[in-house]
């Protein structure tokens, strides 16, 4: 099954596409001029506490800790490709789809439809050589009215507030590295998170000046290194 949408206002913004350099100690992009530069989630990942995570895959032990992230990491890329489609006015294959990546995909296709115009970028490859760390953004779009940087993710279970703090550091870096790049500001970090068996997405909003030096500190930290 596939579904035709047309509803989105696209005013997009064209940027050269990095070259993606993968390997053990983390990702990497290679910019136009030929600088190296680590991605954002290699930053964090860096730089951030990590022994939550790491508590987690003791309890369950790594092989079962690899399988979920596996899983994760599928399902988040399934709705991912889906959500870039529907922003972006192209058919979108729902064919053969599983029920809980299809009923994530629907969370996003509604919050979308209700709040997302003037989509300026999607999958957008951005970076700082001030910061010195670069990434693709999910989506640079207005979020009702206001020019954000949005991202999506998903769940097995409903995040509270507190624990997702990389996420709006994630698009923090996003957003400095936008206005680098373009001069367009977005004021705004919206993040979506799709949540298995539930009907609607979490929407968490946040001001890009209130998450910015704590961005650009861990930047710093990750190069002393």
């Amino acid at each position: 099954m596939n579904e035709r949408t047309t509803e989105f206002n696209l005013n997009l913004i064209e940027l050269p596409k990095l070259n993606r350099v993968e390997s053990p100690s983390g990702r990497t992009y290679v910019t136009p001029e030929g600088n190296s530069y680590p991605s954002v989630t290699t930053v964090l990942g860096k730089t951030l506490d990590k022994s939550g995570l790491d508590a987690w895959r003791k309890r369950i032990g790594e092989k079962e800790a690899d399988k979920q992230s596996k899983y994760a990491a599928n399902r988040g890329t399934i709705v991912h490709d889906l959500c870039e489609d529907l922003i972006l006015n192209r058919d979108v294959n729902l064919k053969g789809l599983m029920p809980i990546p299809l009923a994530m995909y629907r969370q996003f296709e509604k919050i979308l439809r209700q709040n997302v115009d003037n989509v300026r970028g999607s999958e957008l490859f951005l970076y700082s050589d001030k910061l010195k760390v670069a990434g693709a953004t999910d989506l640079i779009a207005d979020w009702n009215g206001v020019t954000s940087v949005i991202d999506f993710k998903t769940s097995g279970k409903h995040k509270k507030r507190e624990w997702i703090d990389s996420y709006f550091l994630q698009c923090a870096l996003y957003s400095y590295m936008m206005w680098e790049r373009t001069g367009v500001i977005c004021k705004n970090l919206v993040v979506i998170i799709g949540v298995e068996m539930v009907s609607e997405p979490q929407v968490f909003i946040e001001n890009m000046k209130d998450w910015i030096p704590r961005a650009m500190e861990l930047c710093k930290t990750f190069h002393q290194k």
